[in-house]
């Protein structure tokens, strides 16, 4: 397919651009949330184990991981609240062994698309907001002042906390030392009044997370998948793109397609223009 705009080919369009990867390494023992399977990756078989009759031989693995485990998109059937999903959709008439018979994972369709980077370490000065630190709505009108650019209906809005630098501190990541910092209601609220697509963070859970609460309630998760259908996209790294100062780029979101999922992992790519 051409770009006749141009009278380049797509590809040669994306000549010298950066692409920067926003997915975290998987491995056992990575931190995640509690409330879900721990992910486990072991080398099933061997080379040698079995020896074919020209010398040859192959390796494979056994992955065991849970569907909200490292950067993964949650599907708009993974909260409910008082029994209803997004679209007013009853929950107990679509869940089974096998998964959800409705909004399930499949039904996100990949997003290419316009990617904006709201760093909100950038508007107080910091390397890392502090643990436990509610993103609130004038964060975010400070953080987009900054960038320059607008949101437009249908952007994927990234929220920069600089917690992607605390991956290697597991109890740190996730809240055990003072909690976690994320966006708070009145947050989602504004992404919402500007029509994103989807929105993501750096964090276990796209919410802000007090000392001491855990995931007792979780308002941004309600507001963004229950009530207005915005996918989420959680445990991201963005430390490149905030080092880059990049404030929009072309995102691709595309999460493994497993069918009835409430979420499942994704390798996030934002490709920034040479």
């Amino acid at each position: 397919m051409q770009v006749e705009q141009t009278g380049t080919t797509l590809w040669q369009q994306l000549d010298g651009a950066e692409i920067v990867d926003l997915a975290q390494p998987m491995r056992t023992g990575m931190p995640q949330s509690p409330n879900h399977p721990r992910f486990r990756m072991v080398i099933e078989r061997r080379h040698g184990d079995m020896v074919r009759e020209d010398g040859g031989s192959a390796a494979n693995e056994l992955i065991v991981t849970g569907g909200h485990v490292g950067t993964h998109v949650d599907a708009l059937g993974h909260v409910s609240h008082d029994g209803h999903a997004y679209g007013g959709v009853e929950v107990a008439g679509i869940q089974s062994h096998k998964g959800l018979s409705r909004l399930g994972i499949e039904t996100f369709p990949p997003y290419v698309g316009r990617g904006v980077l709201l760093d909100v370490t950038a508007v107080h000065g910091v390397d890392v907001l502090p643990p436990g630190y509610e993103v609130t709505r004038d964060d975010l009108e400070a953080a987009l002042k900054r960038t320059g650019v607008a949101i437009r209906p249908g952007d994927a809005v990234l929220i920069g906390t600089g917690w992607s630098l605390e991956w290697d501190r597991p109890s740190r990541f996730v809240g055990e030392e003072g909690g976690v910092p994320g966006p708070g209601a009145d947050a989602a609220r504004w992404l919402v009044e500007r029509g994103v697509k989807v929105a993501g963070g750096e964090t276990i859970a796209f919410e802000h997370i007090a000392a001491g609460r855990g995931h007792a309630t979780l308002p941004v998760h309600r507001i963004l998948l229950v009530e207005a259908g915005v996918n989420i996209v959680e445990t991201m790294r963005l430390t490149r793109l905030r080092e880059l100062g990049a404030t929009e780029f072309l995102l691709v979101i595309n999460p493994l397609h497993v069918v009835g999922a409430t979420g499942a992992p994704v390798r996030p790519l934002a490709v920034l223009a040479p």
